[in-house]
């Protein structure tokens, strides 16, 4: 006796929705699930490049709205400065002056003294400069004379400034001798702190003044001085050309070998701080570059990744 066609019809019905659960639970079983709660993967993520791809003794790459250390290489070990000292003395003497920055500050022999009589740029003892002039000078063109004479409006023992701000910011390998890094002797160094350490100061500079840390994407700055206006390259010329370059602060001395710290945008809005020490003078700026692309390569695979 054969079964009325609803009755087919029914447990055709009843299997194939019995056999659709019953895949779509194999599928659900078989898929990795994010755990409730789980945090998303951060982002960027850390970067995977060897160490031997840079000519810099030490480098970092520094995210500063997280703290996040994405590549390292030997980031925690003192080397000399040289001119990265430049944004400590720029700190302090932004965070302690009393005098408005377009104050004339008048040039003396202790301030020239380091570059000789003629100084750079022919700055002399005499001539005047406002202190925010000094400052920009000394940031964009890596003028010692002009953060020297900056450094000493204080009118203070800035050095005691420059070293205690350091603590603040919990920079343990940083200690500063003078404020420009130039080297004192053919074995000491003006100034001493790690990657690490630079990724920081550099990051917290660029959080409170970032109008003077964005001065230094121009390719030229310009200072007047007694009545004359004095023109220079930014040190920063052959970084111009990347995509996001935000500013960065140039570093050589016989000592230091070539050193630079960068701050750029891996994403919209999302700027990372880039470090190396003990290049070359050319190789400090390819480092950088090198640093900018394994960043910038390891946040579109995430980012693919994720839209995948």
């Amino acid at each position: 006796m054969k079964p009325p066609p609803q009755l087919n019809a029914a447990f055709v019905v009843a299997l194939s929705i019995m056999l659709g659960c019953g895949l779509f639970a194999v599928f659900l079983f078989l898929t990795p699930q994010q755990e409730p709660g789980a945090a998303p993967a951060p982002f960027p993520p850390p970067v995977a490049l060897e160490p031997a791809a840079l000519s810099a003794r030490s480098a970092v790459l520094y995210d500063p709205s997280t703290g996040a250390v994405l590549f390292a290489k030997d980031a925690s070990t003192p080397r000399p400065l040289a001119s990265l000292t430049k944004l400590m003395a720029a700190t302090v003497v932004l965070n302690n002056t009393t005098r408005p920055l377009s104050e004339p500050v008048t040039l003396t022999k202790a301030d020239i003294a380091p570059e000789g009589d003629a100084g750079d740029w022919n700055l002399h003892a005499g001539l005047t400069a406002t202190l925010g002039d000094l400052i920009k000078f000394g940031l964009v063109a890596s003028s010692n004379d002009a953060m020297a004479a900056a450094a000493a409006s204080l009118d203070g023992n800035y050095l005691k400034d420059m070293n205690a701000t350091a603590a603040n910011l919990g920079l343990e390998h940083t200690y500063f001798l003078n404020p420009t890094g130039l080297d004192l002797t053919t074995e000491t160094s003006g100034a001493y702190g790690s990657a690490e350490d630079v990724a920081k100061l550099a990051g917290a500079f660029f959080k409170q003044y970032p109008e003077f840390f964005e001065l230094t994407s121009s390719p030229v700055v310009s200072m007047e001085a007694s009545g004359k206006t004095i023109l220079a390259n930014a040190t920063t010329r052959p970084l111009l050309s990347v995509p996001g370059f935000i500013g960065a602060k140039t570093g050589y001395t016989d000592l230091a070998g070539g050193n630079l710290v960068a701050a750029f945008d891996v994403d919209i809005g999302h700027p990372l701080i880039a470090v190396v020490l003990g290049s070359t003078e050319q190789g400090r700026f390819d480092d950088i570059k090198t640093l900018i692309a394994a960043a910038r390569a390891a946040a579109r695979a995430q980012t693919q990744t994720a839209g995948s």
